[in-house]
């Protein structure tokens, strides 16, 4: 048996977006169909190599951890080099990367870069040497910030936004504070934070 070793950055990263992507959902305007963690039916056939008809929702709800791990280490988080980038920033790309595509994610990250101005690089979607030495040259937290500007004029320009926005710009919020608390080291503090007082001490 093959055992998954994973970042702690990943494992953090992945934890907390799953906690924006919730359960399983089927809602009619989500164009994504029946989804659970995020992960849509389509997008599972796929990965398992199957047609998209034999996927039955209870398999959809069934998914395990470790599978769902899997997938999203895969084809979300080393898709955008995500393991190179600064701490904290890899998580911001990873976010994007999982909500909107990892081909969007870079784009963002690329434009977010040349907006900064201190490196341009070309704005093709494609995560190599250029791009990951210009993303470790830039200010993290100007980054993170800048990235997270052209992720909002993303969302803004999206025809589902009257429907999503809401939840979207509370996850842009969230995404943006952990992302930095993630680049000052002070990850692990924020999430015992929330810990205890939802224990109420």
């Amino acid at each position: 048996m093959t055992i998954a070793l994973y970042s702690e950055n990943f494992l953090m990263s992945f934890a907390e977006t799953m906690a924006h992507e919730g359960g399983y959902v089927n809602h009619p305007d989500d164009p994504g169909g029946m989804t659970f963690s995020g992960i849509t039916r389509k997008a599972w056939a796929a990965y398992k190599g199957v047609p998209m008809s034999s996927i039955t929702e209870q398999d959809m709800r069934s998914i395990p951890l470790a599978d769902r791990q899997q997938f999203y280490h895969e084809l979300y988080w080393c898709s955008v080099g995500a393991d190179d980038l600064p701490g904290g920033l890899d998580f911001v790309v990873w976010d994007i990367s999982v909500n909107s595509g990892p081909k969007r994610a870079v784009k963002m990250l690329q434009k977010a870069v040349n907006k900064l101005g201190r490196v341009r690089v070309r704005v093709d979607g494609i995560i190599g040497p250029k791009t990951l030495s210009a993303a470790r040259y830039a200010n993290v937290f100007d980054l993170i910030d800048e990235v997270g500007n052209t992720r909002l004029w993303f969302y803004l320009s999206l025809s589902t936004f009257k429907a999503f926005g809401g939840g979207w710009m509370k996850r842009l919020v969230k995404v943006t504070s952990f992302g930095t608390a993630m680049a000052l080291g002070r990850a692990k503090a924020v999430i015992m934070s929330r810990q205890t007082y939802r224990g109420g001490a």
